[in-house]
């Protein structure tokens, strides 16, 4: 029998804070058409990534995974930097 592979969810957004140890938030944004007016509009949600190296700065684009509850509020992993913040 062939065990089916598990569906790894992955967002991409951007570091707004690192001022916690090992977390970062995230800022995830992504477009949505209005149901009543057709306006193109974004919607945006912040999430709590585990950051085990402390790699993260402010402004940085990383892409985060899905992984098992790690405290109250964080449930994404930090999966690898895409670019980093310019200073």
């Amino acid at each position: 029998m062939v065990e089916a592979q598990k569906v790894v969810r992955t967002l991409s957004g951007r570091v707004v804070s690192n001022k916690m140890d090992k977390t970062v938030t995230v800022l995830v944004e992504r477009k949505v058409k209005h149901p009543l007016i057709g306006k193109v509009m974004v919607k945006s949600n912040k999430v709590h990534a585990h950051d085990a190296e402390n790699a993260c700065n402010e402004g940085d684009l990383v892409t985060i995974s899905e992984s098992r509850p790690l405290s109250k509020t964080k449930n994404w992993v930090v999966s690898n930097v895409v670019t980093k913040a310019k200073v």
